[in-house]
């Protein structure tokens, strides 16, 4: 499983700044919208210097193509900062939680299909911890949290996903989206879904 970032080169055109965006969330594929999932729980665990820490994604809702459409707008008007300013305005479509204690409203959540199941990637404005040092002005700092579960409906045993706690998207020279990280990419496994079910 790669990280989540894309190979797509932005095109500096209001109308293509949408898919570009959806290409970010989804490596790519064909962004899927759906509503109403009946409340639906992701639960999965990070292995971290001999301990686990459990990662639970509770979804209420699917993003629609509009929402998309406002984030990219917020994104091609002020980057990252834009973007995550947008998604701390949104109505939460669900929940985060990491190891039951740092718990967060996620304000988009995106389903694509693929072969063997569904692909769900998630993206919200991350809050800050009071420990965390004020970054520079000239640095911008680490706003969202970004995650993916890849759900292998044959083989629930192979399914997988990752988080990136503390990220922020940006344009490289090349003109490429990638997403910078503070700090290393948690490897989801044992991931369990539980549609209908509520944390």
């Amino acid at each position: 499983m790669g990280p989540l970032t894309s190979v797509i080169r932005c095109v500096r055109k209001p109308g293509f700044l949408s898919l570009l965006l959806a290409g970010a969330f989804t490596l790519g594929a064909a962004p899927g919208f759906a509503s109403d999932p009946a409340s639906e729980t992701i639960q999965a665990t990070y292995a971290q210097a001999g301990s686990t820490i459990g990662v639970t994604l509770v979804i209420y809702n699917y993003s629609t193509p509009s929402d998309l459409q406002i984030l990219s707008q917020a994104f091609g008007e002020g980057m990252d900062r834009g973007l995550a300013t947008a998604l701390s305005k949104t109505k939460a479509v669900g929940q985060c939680s990491i190891a039951g204690a740092l718990s967060y409203d996620v304000a988009f959540i995106q389903l694509v299909l693929t072969p063997t199941g569904r692909r769900i990637t998630f993206i919200t404005s991350r809050p800050h911890l009071f420990d965390e040092a004020d970054p520079p002005a000239s640095s911008p700092p680490f706003d969202l949290a970004v995650g993916q579960f890849d759900l292998n409906d044959t083989d629930p045993t192979k399914s997988t996903g990752f988080l990136y706690p503390a990220s922020k998207l940006v344009v490289d020279k090349q003109g490429k989206f990638h997403y910078d990280l503070a700090g290393s990419p948690w490897a989801l496994v044992n991931v369990l879904d539980s549609p209908g079910i509520t944390a």
